[in-house]
C-alpha cells in the first residue's frame, strides 16, 4: 500500500512537471497551435467519455433524476454536450475578453499568448463544473448548438471562397505564361476528379435493383451546379477564371459524398453498409481528424483574414531613423517599445469565437446532431440530420459562389 501511494505520488509529480515544461515552452508564435491542441484535447475527452461515462452518469442524482432511466445513448450524448459546453464557455470568455485588442502594447496581448498553466486549469475546472449543472441548461445548449454549427459551416464556406479567389488572383497577378498554364492544369485536374467522383457516387449510393431516387437527386443536382458554375464563370459579362469554379465544383461534390456517406448503415441505398464493420474505427478516427483540421484551418484563416473582422493595420510610429545616435540601452528600449506598438496580425476575439462555434459543431458531429448515438454503430457523423446538413452546406456553397460572380454585375458601384 505504501509503495503504491509512493508510486502514485511520483507519477503525479512527473505529470505536473511535464505539463509545466510543455506550457512554459509555448511561445508567441506557437500560441495558436496550443489553442488548437487544447481543442483537440476536448475532442478526445468527449470521445472517451462518450464511450465510458454512461454507467457513472446513471448514478449521478441531478443528472439521472427521471422516474425511468433513459437509454445508454442519452447519457453518452449528455456527456459529450457537457464537455462541449465547458469548451464553448472557455473560448467564449476569451473572445469577449479580447474584444478591442489592436496592438501588442495592450496587456491582454500577453494574456492571449501566455499564462498557459492557468488557462489549462481554468479549462479543466469549467469542463468539470458542467457535470454539476441541471439538464435544462444542457438542453438549451443542445438546441443552440445546431444554430452555432450552421454558422460555423457558413464561416468555412466564406473562408473557402476567399481562399480560392485569392489563389486565383495571385497566380493571375504574375502575368506569366507558366502560371496561366498552371491555372489550366489545376482546373483540369479538379474537373476530372469531380466527374470521376460523381461516377463513384453513382456506383456506391445508387445500387442497381434499389429505389434510390433521393440519392440520385442529390448527385444529379450537384452535377447541374458544377455545369452552372462553368457557364456563369465563362459568360462574357462575368469574365471569371475557371480555377475557382473547378475547385468549388470539387468541394461541392465532396460535400455530396460526405452527405451520402452519412446515411444510416442499414439504409439499402448506402453502399458503404456492406463494409460497416471494417470502416467503423476508421470512420471514427477520420471524422475526428477532419473536424480538428477544419477547425484549425478555419480558426487560423479566419483570425488572419483581412476580410473577416481583422483589426485594421495601424501605422507604426517612429519608423524613421533617429537624428542623433543613442546609447545601446536606449536603443534596445526604443526597439522594445516599437515591438510592443506593432498592430496585432489577426483578430484575437474572432479567433476564439471560431473555436466557440467549433465546440458546438464538434458536439453535433459526435452525437449525430443529437439523435441516437448508437443508431449506426457509434460512428461519427452518421444519420439523416448529418446527411441534410452536408447537402444543404453544398447548396449554400454553390449559392455563395454564384453570388460572388454576379454581385459585381448587379451592384457595380459596390466593392466585393
Amino acid at each position: 500500500m505504501w509503495a503504491a501511494s509512493c508510486l502514485a505520488s511520483c507519477c503525479a509529480a512527473c505529470a505536473c512537471d511535464a505539463c509545466r515544461t510543455v506550457v512554459s515552452g509555448i511561445s508567441r508564435r506557437s500560441a495558436r497551435i496550443a489553442y488548437c491542441g487544447l481543442f483537440a484535447l476536448s475532442l478526445i475527452v468527449s470521445w472517451i467519455l462518450r464511450e465510458v461515462a454512461a454507467p457513472l452518469m446513471e448514478k449521478i442524482p441531478w443528472i439521472n433524476h427521471f422516474h425511468k432511466t433513459p437509454d445508454r445513448e442519452w447519457f453518452e450524448t449528455d456527456a459529450v454536450l457537457r464537455v462541449s459546453l465547458g469548451n464553448f464557455l472557455f473560448f467564449t470568455i476569451l473572445a469577449i475578453f479580447m474584444i478591442g485588442v489592436k496592438n501588442q502594447k495592450d496587456p491582454r496581448d500577453n494574456m492571449h499568448h501566455g499564462g498557459w498553466m492557468m488557462k489549462v486549469i481554468c479549462w479543466c475546472i469549467l469542463v468539470i463544473l458542467m457535470f454539476f449543472i441541471p439538464n435544462e441548461i444542457i438542453n438549451l445548449y443542445e438546441a443552440s448548438s445546431k444554430f452555432g454549427s450552421g454558422l460555423f459551416l457558413l464561416v468555412q464556406v466564406v473562408l473557402l471562397l476567399d481562399f480560392v479567389h485569392g489563389w486565383n488572383d495571385k497566380w493571375v497577378g504574375y502575368d506569366e505564361q507558366f502560371w496561366y498554364m498552371a491555372l489550366l492544369v489545376v482546373s483540369l485536374v479538379c474537373y476530372v476528379a469531380t466527374f470521376s467522383f460523381s461516377g463513384l457516387l453513382f456506383y456506391l449510393f445508387v445500387p442497381s435493383g434499389q429505389d434510390c431516387g433521393l440519392n440520385t437527386f442529390f448527385i444529379v443536382m450537384t452535377l447541374i451546379l458544377v455545369v452552372l458554375f462553368a457557364i456563369v464563370t465563362l459568360h462574357p459579362s462575368v469574365g471569371g477564371s475557371i480555377l475557382p469554379a473547378s475547385v468549388i465544383s470539387l468541394y461541392c461534390m465532396y460535400l455530396c459524398y460526405s452527405g451520402l456517406a452519412s446515411e444510416p448503415r442499414d439504409y439499402e441505398c448506402n453502399g458503404l453498409h456492406k463494409h460497416s464493420k471494417a470502416v467503423s474505427t476508421g470512420t471514427l478516427a477520420i471524422g475526428l481528424l477532419t473536424t480538428v483540421l477544419s477547425v484549425v484551418y478555419s480558426a487560423v484563416r479566419a483570425g488572419s483574414s483581412t476580410t473577416l473582422l481583422s483589426p485594421p493595420s495601424s501605422p507604426r510610429a517612429g519608423a524613421g531613423k533617429p537624428l542623433l545616435p543613442l546609447d545601446k540601452a536606449a536603443a534596445e528600449e526604443e526597439r522594445d517599445e516599437k515591438e510592443k506598438s506593432k498592430p496585432v496580425t489577426y483578430s484575437y476575439s474572432f479567433f476564439h469565437l471560431i473555436f466557440s462555434l467549433a465546440s458546438m459543431y464538434s458536439a453535433m458531429i459526435l452525437t449525430g446532431w443529437s439523435t441516437s448515438v448508437g443508431e449506426s454503430g457509434k460512428l461519427v457523423d452518421v444519420g439523416w440530420p448529418s446527411v441534410w446538413v452536408r447537402i444543404v452546406t453544398g447548396w449554400a456553397t454553390a449559392a455563395l459562389f454564384l453570388w460572388s460572380l454576379v454581385a459585381p454585375i448587379i451592384f457595380p458601384d459596390r466593392e466585393f
